[in-house]
C-alpha cells in the first residue's frame, strides 16, 4: 500500500497578487502529489504567504506565523515581508524557510526538504487549470509583476521589482484553460495593468491564427472572446484607457474599472509623486461616460497623507462629489517601513486622520446609496456566489468578489454557485441590492 499523500497548510495574507502566488505552488505541489490540509494538526508542513506592505499587514503577517509555529512547528514563510527575514526570525527562529515574493522554486523545494513528495509527478498531475484558492466559478489572472512607478508611500518596486510582464500569448492560454475548466469570470490584476507589455516593447504573440500585441488593449480584446466576464483592476488611467473603454461599451469586457486615484489635491499627489491634473481627470470621467454609459468606476483613496491641510480634504471631497464613483475605499495614511513618505515633514496626527476618514467614508455611502437607489426597477444579470438555505448571493458587473455590494435573491434555493441569472432590483441599501429572479442563463 502507498503511503500517505503528504499535506501542506496553507494560510494567504495580503492582495490577490499574493493569492495567485498561493495557487501557482499549490498547483506545482499538487502536480507531484501533495494535498492542502485544512488543520494545523493534519498538516506536514504549513506554508505562510505574508504581506508587508504596510505596518498592520505586518503584524498580521507575524502574528499568523507566530500561529502557525505554535500550532504546528513546522513553517515555512514566504511572500512580501519574506524580504525582512531578520524580523521574521526574530519572532520565530525555527522556521524552516523564508522566501521573498513569486519565489516558486525556492518555496516548493523547501517543501521537498521539509516532506519530500511521495511519488514521481508525471503518474498523478492535477488539471491544466492548476489548484484555486477561489470559488470555481472566478479567477484572478495575472498578467504582470512589479511596477515602475516610485510612489513615496509604496515599497512595491522593493518588495517585487520592476514591471515584469508576461508574454500575451501565456496569459491568453492561462485563460482560455481557466474557461473550459468552468470559470464565468476573469479578474485581470497586477500592479500597473495600464503598463503591461510595456517592458516587452509590445511584442507581438500569435493567437488563434492571429496576432496580438502584448498590451492592455490586445489582451482585453482577446480575452473578451472567451465567453466570461473579463473584469480589470489596478488601471493607471493613461491616455490608451480610453480605447478600452470602447470594448466595455461594445460588450466585449464588463464595463467596470478600477482605479487607485489616492487623492484629487495637486499638492497632496505631487508630495505623494503621483499624477496630478484633477480637472483633466474629471473631464476624462466625463468622456468615459460618454462612451459606455453604464460604466461603474472603483477607486481607493488615502487620507492624512503627511502634509495635508483642511484645503486638501475639502477638495478630495469636491472630487468625490463632482465624480460620482460607484465603489469608494479609503485607507488612513500609514508608515511603511522602508517607504519614502515616513521621512516627509508635517504628519496628520491619528485623530484628524480618523475624523477626515470618517467624513470621506460619510460622504462616499451617500453617493453610493443615491447610485443604487438608480438600479431599483432594472434587470440585471448577476453571478451567484453563494447558495444557502435562505438564499443566493450574487453580483452584477458592478461589483468585484469580496470588495464591492451584493445581490440578494431571498428565498431563491435552487441555483448553484456559477450560475448566471437575470434579476429585477427590487431594494437597494448603501452598498448592496436584493432582487428577483426573471430568467437564468444556468
Amino acid at each position: 500500500m502507498d503511503k500517505k499523500a503528504p499535506k501542506v497548510g496553507i494560510i494567504s495574507l495580503g492582495c490577490p497578487k499574493a493569492l495567485v502566488d498561493s495557487e501557482r505552488i499549490l498547483t506545482k505541489l499538487g502536480a507531484e502529489g501533495y494535498e492542502i490540509s485544512e488543520s494545523y494538526d493534519d498538516a506536514d508542513v504549513v506554508l505562510v504567504n505574508t504581506c508587508g506592505f504596510i505596518d498592520s499587514a505586518r503584524q498580521e503577517s507575524l502574528e499568523a506565523i507566530q500561529e502557525a509555529i505554535a500550532e504546528n512547528g513546522r513553517v515555512i514563510v514566504t511572500g512580501c515581508l519574506g524580504i525582512d527575514e531578520g524580523a521574521i526570525r526574530e519572532i520565530a527562529p525555527g522556521v524552516l524557510s523564508v522566501t521573498g515574493p513569486h519565489q516558486y522554486e525556492q518555496v516548493v523545494k523547501a517543501v521537498h526538504d521539509a516532506v519530500p513528495p511521495r511519488h514521481d509527478p508525471y503518474i498523478d498531475l492535477v488539471g491544466p487549470e492548476g489548484m484555486k484558492l477561489t470559488p470555481r466559478h472566478y479567477s484572478y489572472l495575472k498578467i504582470s509583476e512589479g511596477c515602475n512607478h516610485s510612489c513615496k508611500f509604496c515599497i512595491i518596486p522593493d518588495i517585487r521589482g520592476k514591471l515584469n510582464s508576461r508574454p500575451v500569448g501565456d496569459v491568453l492560454r492561462e485563460a482560455e484553460r481557466l474557461v473550459e475548466s468552468g470559470v464565468k469570470e476573469l479578474l485581470v490584476i497586477s500592479q500597473d495593468t495600464s503598463a503591461y507589455g510595456l517592458d516587452l516593447n509590445y511584442v507581438e504573440n500569435d493567437w488563434r491564427g492571429h496576432p496580438v500585441k502584448t498590451n492592455m488593449y490586445d489582451l482585453a480584446n482577446a480575452l473578451g472572446d472567451l465567453g466570461a466576464w473579463v473584469r480589470l483592476h489596478y488601471v493607471y488611467p493613461y491616455p490608451h484607457v480610453d480605447n478600452v473603454i470602447e470594448l466595455m461599451a461594445a460588450g466585449k469586457i464588463l464595463p467596470y474599472l478600477d482605479i487607485p486615484f489616492q487623492h484629487a489635491s495637486p499638492s497632496v499627489l505631487k508630495a505623494m509623486r503621483r499624477p496630478a491634473h484633477k480637472e483633466k481627470l474629471l473631464e476624462r470621467i466625463t468622456k468615459w461616460r460618454e462612451i459606455c454609459p453604464d460604466l461603474a468606476i472603483r477607486s481607493t483613496f488615502i487620507v492624512g497623507f503627511p502634509g495635508e491641510t483642511e484645503d486638501d480634504v475639502e477638495m478630495l471631497l469636491n472630487f468625490l462629489e463632482d465624480a460620482q464613483l460607484d465603489r469608494v475605499g479609503c485607507f488612513q495614511y500609514e508608515n511603511i517601513k522602508g517607504a519614502q513618505a515616513n521621512d516627509l515633514p508635517d504628519h496628520v496626527d491619528a485623530e484628524d486622520k480618523l475624523s477626515r476618514w470618517e467624513r470621506f467614508m460619510e460622504l462616499s455611502q451617500e453617493i453610493s446609496e443615491r447610485k443604487l437607489m438608480n438600479r431599483v426597477g432594472q434587470t440585471l444579470d448577476v453571478l451567484i456566489d453563494e447558495v444557502s438555505e435562505d438564499g443566493a448571493v450574487g453580483r452584477t458587473y458592478a461589483d468585484s468578489p469580496e470588495i464591492d455590494g451584493s445581490v440578494f435573491l431571498d428565498g431563491v434555493t435552487n441555483l448553484s454557485e456559477g450560475d448566471m441569472v437575470k434579476a429585477t432590483i427590487t431594494k437597494s441599501s448603501a452598498y448592496d441590492l436584493w432582487g428577483e429572479v426573471v430568467g437564468s442563463d444556468k
